[in-house]
């Protein structure tokens, strides 16, 4: 067995509808648990999304903004709430498809501070892996040394993840082939980028951080997600980037196959 897991990660926007609060995507779920057990690959953590779920109510409750009053409380307790609970029907997805999944809550082993991991325990997540389980995790609302409390985004986690258990690779899964020259679903003329070097990825950072205001994202909103992951691409572990809504492209990718998307290295 190898002893370098792959790290895949769902997007929010996958796996629930996110222009609908609290709706999960069954099909799509599903199918993906499906595409998962054909691959059969080990060692696999799963890391997902928040969508229609987590994002709502920590947007409601202004979560992001930290423990500004009390009113907060009940905002933090149910944007956790609604994260496992879709975190129970991703697992549910999983076990029918006799995957060894266990949930793991992000808020249960990592605090941050000002937003970014501070400390985090992997003991759990790496004692799960080398016993066969698949540890499957989440954007989730962590308490912050700073702050009070802060939503930890499911990239972050990502990123940290590979990075401090040696992953093989990151396999994110999104709704659209990749990262594009602007964003394909208001641009026809949008490119696909299907090789991007870390340097390359820092240039754009830098020309869009450099950019007013009123300049568009040249990766059409993506280019936060992918950003987080640089640490990790630093690190040595390549990133792939792929629509996860495509049937069998997750199956394909989990296999090695060649697949249309982005690869990060």
């Amino acid at each position: 067995m190898k002893t370098k897991p792959i790290i895949l990660k769902l997007g929010g926007s996958v796996i629930t509808h996110k222009e609908k609060p609290l709706t999960i995507n069954n099909g799509a779920i599903r199918r993906l648990a499906y595409e998962i057990s054909q691959a059969n690959v080990s060692p696999l953590v799963i890391v997902h999304g928040g969508g229609s779920f987590g994002h709502p109510i920590a947007k409601a409750y202004r979560i992001n903004e930290g423990f500004k009053d009390s009113s907060q409380m009940m905002g933090f307790s149910k944007t956790h709430q609604a994260m496992t609970k879709l975190n129970a029907m991703v697992l549910d997805a999983l076990i029918s498809h006799n995957i060894p999944a266990v949930a793991v809550q992000p808020s249960s082993f990592i605090i941050t501070k000002s937003d970014r991991i501070k400390t985090i325990d992997n003991k759990v997540v790496k004692k799960l892996i080398e016993t066969g389980f698949v540890p499957v995790l989440y954007g989730d609302a962590v308490l912050d040394s700073d702050k009070g409390f802060a939503i930890l985004s499911g990239d972050q986690l990502v990123s940290s993840l590979a990075t401090q258990l040696a992953a093989e690779c990151i396999i994110v899964g999104v709704d659209v082939d990749g990262l594009y020259t602007s964003d394909p679903k208001k641009d026809k003329t949008a490119k696909l980028i299907q090789h991007i070097t870390l340097q390359e990825l820092k240039k754009i950072q830098h020309e869009v951080k450099e950019a007013t205001a009123t300049v568009t994202d040249v990766t059409g909103g993506m280019l936060g997600k992918i950003s987080e992951l640089i640490p990790a691409v630093e690190a040595g572990i390549s990133v792939l980037i792929v629509n996860a809504l495509k049937p069998d492209n997750v199956y394909k990718t989990l296999k090695g196959q060649e697949v249309v998307g982005t690869l990060i290295e």
